[in-house]
């Protein structure tokens, strides 16, 4: 017996089996296409269908035995609009898209964004929300907006089209801007408002519930028993925690991928004056407390793609490592303005401390420590709400490098763990299937199985680190003013 995992990333398409054991048997990846005009990024839902079940098609003939779940997991914001026939009417809209930006405006005046938390847990409105992009629908393709029989999210249209059955689940719809976390309902007054009906809308189930067996249909296509299942599965971020044993309260994740996040488990929603963003957790009553940071591993990369043109991550490593620790610069990695833990558009990306002496190394080597500055930042958030935790698991592209796990567990002072398995999302989901199925008794019997820890970093640098973090905020704070006189001035 085996497991398909389906992970709907942004940028690639992962579809990976597991044995009953929970041993990895293959993978695939496909990337995923997008059109894109100006802040608009679109991509067609049903070639990104088509493209996984290629996928999915390639990976069977390797399994050579019966499947007993396919389960999801991936992103969450991207928008797909349905007819009365459960069709798209247009392109799905990637969370990546901005161009509701005045849409966000107008929700903020009608519903304040400290009301908002309380209700969704989010501290900031931002076109990234699904609500956003309606309203945007409503203004400049008003005849599709009244055709529009359903509004769901990515995940939801693949179940619907493996299944034929159209739900959501609620660690998804943290992401919609119009989830009630408390109530576990829809936010009717925002809807109503918007001009959405409750019918336009999924009906919405626990995570990681077993929705029902595949279409005849697309089971036949893919060479799969017709018994096979579909597990409705759970966020890409929080498979990721089940994948590297974050199942309880006291355990830290981090992941430095394109963004950085973090993410802990508890067992109620925390909704304070620290304005951490609080989701629906993978587990029946569970919450997770996720700070998100925009400027994460994308730093670097911009960093050596467009300032030094060039991509060669381990020469980085090597060659950083040699330097003296820390670095005499600083760099504010707000690249992208910043969100958590100071929700500051107009803050922008600094290097300060530059001498004749400083090449391009060592300005990388800052910009790695701008990273873990960030993330210092809001494992104090999380400290001030009372969620501590000596150790880190790490995970994501930052992950893989030596350095870097080094100098976040020098500014942190915390211990940074990085799990044998690199596909946290898939081995996540892989545990959801086989206790969804009664193949084990529990997460953690799954867990003894198969979390490894390859490396652990402990920090050796910490007082040193300590004065840095010092630097960082004086500076930061001194900026403030210039923040705002740019940002006045590009409003005029």
């Amino acid at each position: 017996m085996a497991f398909i995992t389906i992970d709907l990333g942004t940028t690639n398409i992962k579809v990976t089996a597991f044995s009953d054991a929970l041993n990895e048997i293959g993978h695939e990846s496909e990337k995923v296409t997008y059109q894109c005009r100006g802040n608009q990024v679109e991509f067609d839902p049903d070639l990104y269908f088509e493209i996984l079940v290629q996928s999915i098609y390639r990976i069977v003939p390797l399994v050579n035995e019966k499947v007993r779940q396919v389960i999801l997991t991936g992103q969450a914001e991207s928008l797909v609009v349905l007819d009365d026939k459960g069709k798209p009417l247009r392109a799905a809209i990637s969370w990546l898209d901005t161009r509701s930006s005045r849409e966000c405006e107008e929700i903020k005046k009608a519903f304040p964004e400290s009301l908002a938390y309380q209700i969704t847990g989010q501290p900031a409105n931002t076109p990234t929300w699904p609500i956003t992009k309606m309203l945007w629908l409503k203004k400049h393709e008003a005849q599709l907006f009244e055709r529009a029989a359903k509004y769901v999210l990515l995940k939801d249209y693949i179940q619907y089209r493996l299944s034929g059955q159209l739900l959501g689940e609620y660690s998804i719809y943290n992401f919609s801007y119009y989830f009630d976390i408390t109530k576990k309902v829809y936010w009717h007054e925002l809807l109503d408002w918007s001009g959405i009906r409750r019918q336009q809308l999924p009906d919405l189930v626990e995570p990681c519930t077993t929705v029902g067996s595949l279409l005849p249909s697309i089971a036949d296509t893919l060479g799969l028993d017709r018994t096979t299942c579909v597990n409705i599965g759970t966020l890409d971020h929080f498979a990721g925690m089940i994948g590297t044993g974050n199942i309880e309260r006291g355990i830290i994740s981090e992941s430095t991928g394109t963004v950085l996040s973090l993410a802990t488990l508890t067992d109620r929603p925390i909704l304070s004056s620290e304005r951490m963003p609080c989701h629906y957790g993978p587990f029946a009553g569970s919450y997770v407390m996720m700070p998100v940071c925009e400027s994460g591993g994308i730093s670097l990369e911009w960093f050596w793609s467009k300032i030094v043109g060039k991509r060669n991550f381990q020469q980085i490593d090597a060659q950083s490592a040699r330097l003296q620790r820390p670095s005499e610069i600083l760099f504010l990695p707000y690249l992208t303005g910043t969100n958590s833990p100071d929700y500051n558009q107009d803050a922008r990306g600094v290097f300060y401390g530059l001498k004749l002496n400083h090449d391009r190394i060592d300005c990388a080597l800052a910009v790695m420590e701008g990273v873990a500055w960030l993330l210092y930042r809001n494992l104090k958030c999380l400290d001030n709400i009372g969620i501590r935790a000596d150790r880190v698991i790490t995970t994501g592209g930052g992950s893989k490098s030596a350095i870097w796990c080094q100098i976040k567990a020098d500014m942190t002072g915390c211990s940074f763990m990085v799990p044998a398995q690199t596909e946290a999302a898939s081995l996540g989901s892989a545990l959801i299937g086989a206790v969804a199925s009664g193949v084990i008794k529990n997460y953690h019997q799954g867990l003894k199985q198969t979390l490894f820890m390859k490396k652990t970093w402990q920090p050796t640098a910490t007082e040193q680190y300590r004065r840095q973090v010092h630097r960082y905020e004086t500076l930061y704070e001194q900026l403030q003013p210039v923040f705002k006189q740019d940002a006045r001035l590009q409003q005029v």
